[in-house]
């Protein structure tokens, strides 16, 4: 871990969807919770069965959420992006964690103490919602994805993912650059990697969309919603 001061935590803190809204001096009462730490692309950040003892805020970088069957099979379960905070359920369960956690870029965390964090929503209503909200959110994404992995095929499960990465403000054309690998996208979605590009194929030959690396022009994005096999 490396030295922080009260300043730069504070700045950090305060420009993080969990704690927005939150005047600076209302944040003073958890720096002595606060830790920031750097690492390297591929390190760990925990493993499955380790004891959280606070939530992992992602300020730069990226982050993966995994597990890893019997096979030595890993299963993508998300993408961290900064600004999004993991493992609220599990610190305030006080229960081993169910998941691992790599970064996947060099990155900057900030870890805040579960007892810092209680205390905050014991004294601030709109930081206990804000907790909640993100708390529910990952709630949300599980059914999601649950909904995903068990009704819809592999085609499906494409678009559906494709779907869901169009800017609302976009017009009839858009381009989706993918933030991480396509292996991994097909782990996110419980495909093997020839299925998922076979269903991508499926899409270009239908005039979809064009693939050119990680980058995807969607041709119609309301045919791309529609879109059936």
């Amino acid at each position: 871990m490396t030295p922080f001061t009260p300043a730069s935590i504070t700045d950090s803190l305060h420009r993080l969807p969990l704690f927005s809204g939150i005047p600076p001096h209302e944040l003073a009462p958890l720096l002595p919770g606060v830790r920031e730490f750097k690492v390297r692309a591929h390190e760990m950040l925990f493993q499955k069965g380790d004891s959280l003892r606070g939530i992992h805020v992602l300020v730069s970088g990226q982050a993966k959420l995994f597990m890893t069957t019997a096979q030595g099979t890993e299963k993508l379960l998300t993408m961290v992006k900064p600004g999004q905070a993991f493992g609220e359920a599990v610190v305030f369960l006080d229960r081993p964690c169910p998941v691992s956690a790599e970064a996947t870029q060099d990155s900057t965390f900030l870890i805040v103490a579960k007892d810092v964090l209680l205390t905050m929503m014991d004294r601030n209503p709109v930081f206990a919602r804000q907790m909640l909200a993100s708390i529910s959110m990952r709630l949300h994404e599980l059914m999601s994805d649950m909904e995903t992995c068990t009704l819809m095929n592999s085609l499906q499960r494409v678009v559906s993912y494709l779907s869901q990465q169009v800017p609302e403000s976009e017009g009839p054309a858009c381009e989706i650059r993918l933030d991480t690998s396509k292996q991994m996208l097909a782990s996110r979605l419980n495909l093997a990697p020839e299925t998922f590009s076979r269903a991508l194929h499926h899409l270009a030959e239908g005039g979809v969309i064009e693939v050119s690396g990680r980058t995807i022009r969607v041709l119609d994005t309301q045919r791309l919603k529609t879109f059936q096999a």
